[in-house]
């Protein structure tokens, strides 16, 4: 299918969210200009010109997996994308949302429901790399991909997990998105302000740290990268 280009939006996501019952399963849009995008708890997220805001739509079957799992569909798409352009080892998924280059910000992911139909929405820094208070952001090396290159690239891979996701569960999908990102032993710094290390990805996704209370499982919030690893058997 494909996607639709449109010259500026406030948000590609909001675009899909208004059409989600007329468009088709596995319409994608982007915008060359997108005026008021948006990131987790609804900050701000800036696309520079020659970068990516993109937003795909995933119209739930009732034999699907739980959809918030599509994160981690998407995390795994974007991973292999972004590894064409710049070496795989550089690249860090990071729970829950985002894509990290060497440990700074390169892209994010933002999912939203309506009804039956979930709006996946992508922002990736391919050729700027925007400032934002509080985080650091990186961009791919130049040459910076076409955009459109770039989001044909991802649609295709998206389908590919999306069907492992759809056809496996959840399990191959969870091994894979391990594959790519933070490490058990990973110093993490909590949105509350605790310190806390990665202990491993849940069987449904929650994120399972150990702070100084104890073992954690976390379903939602923020998590930023606080470090090296902890060595094993350290606390």
């Amino acid at each position: 299918m494909t996607p639709i280009v449109l010259d500026e939006v406030a948000s590609t996501s909001d675009w899909l969210l208004a059409r989600a019952e007329t468009l088709a399963d596995g319409q994608w849009v982007r915008a060359r200009r997108q005026t008021a995008g948006r990131g987790r708890q609804g900050r701000p997220w800036a696309t520079a010109e020659g970068n990516l805001a993109a937003s795909g739509l995933v119209r739930l079957r009732a034999s699907d997996p739980p959809g918030e799992q599509l994160g981690f569909v998407a995390g795994v798409a974007l991973f292999e994308t972004c590894a064409r352009h710049v070496a795989p080892a550089l690249l860090q998924l990071k729970w829950p949302n985002d894509l990290m280059l060497h440990g700074a910000k390169l892209a994010g992911i933002l999912l939203e429901r309506t009804g039956s139909a979930v709006v996946v929405g992508i922002g990736v820094n391919l050729a700027r790399a925007p400032a934002v208070p509080g985080r650091t952001t990186a961009a791919l090396p130049h040459p910076a991909p076409d955009p459109d290159s770039f989001l044909a690239a991802l649609i295709a891979a998206f389908a590919q997990e999306l069907g492992l996701w759809r056809q496996s569960g959840f399990g191959p999908v969870a091994e894979r998105w391990r594959a790519r990102a933070t490490q058990p032993g990973t110093r993490l710094l909590l949105g509350d302000g605790r310190a806390a290390v990665f202990e491993g990805l849940a069987e449904d996704g929650a994120l399972m740290v150990r702070t100084e209370q104890g073992p954690e499982r976390l379903r939602a919030g923020d998590v930023m990268l606080a470090g090296s690893p902890v060595p094993e058997g350290a606390s």
